[in-house]
């Protein structure tokens, strides 16, 4: 039998329920089960709770019954710290505010679905902020030409971490 997303539960800061960081850490070791011994994937929990301590953290988790199958999430970013000002990315409408997409992921059993798909418009669709903000690894192609099908076009690259891949900085207009 196909597997088949018919939940999508919205949660943000200061609602988060009891387990939710655990949800996600689980997504994530079950979507890079290959990767898992990779110091950067390791620190994926540190990256749960940075995030999902944040002011305007926004997420939505798909389920299958009650099973998570995906999510996305992220949160706006700071002004002036937007990851784009490192670029020579300048939006036709001058300064923007950024909200700053920091996961999109569906396990391995789920892909190629349109869950991802789903997951992203329902966390963006109640946006107030100008532009979305991304980063994808420069050596998935294919992940940067889904971001493009969406909107998203790549304005630079970056590498957060010295110990994280290079990423491509990709932007999207929210207000077009």
């Amino acid at each position: 039998m196909e597997p088949s997303v018919t939940d999508l539960r919205h949660l943000q800061h200061g609602n988060l329920p009891e387990g939710f960081q655990q949800i996600l850490i689980d997504v994530h070791a079950d979507a890079y089960a290959d990767q898992m011994d990779d110091p950067f994937h390791q620190r994926f929990p540190w990256f749960v709770d940075h995030w999902t301590g944040m002011d305007g953290f926004s997420c939505v988790v798909a389920y299958d019954e009650d099973e998570p199958v995906g999510f996305a999430y992220g949160a706006p970013l700071a002004p002036g710290r937007e990851w784009w000002r490192s670029t020579t990315y300048e939006p036709n409408n001058g300064y923007s505010s950024t909200y700053a997409v920091s996961e999109v992921m569906v396990r391995p059993s789920w892909r190629k679905q349109g869950i991802a798909d789903r997951l992203h418009e329902a966390l963006l669709k109640e946006r107030t902020e100008d532009l979305a903000v991304l980063l994808v690894d420069v050596t998935h192609p294919k992940v940067k030409a889904l971001y493009e099908t969406w909107g998203y076009a790549r304005v630079g690259e970056q590498q957060p971490f010295a110990d994280s891949p290079v990423y491509a900085v990709m932007v999207k207009n929210l207000r077009d």
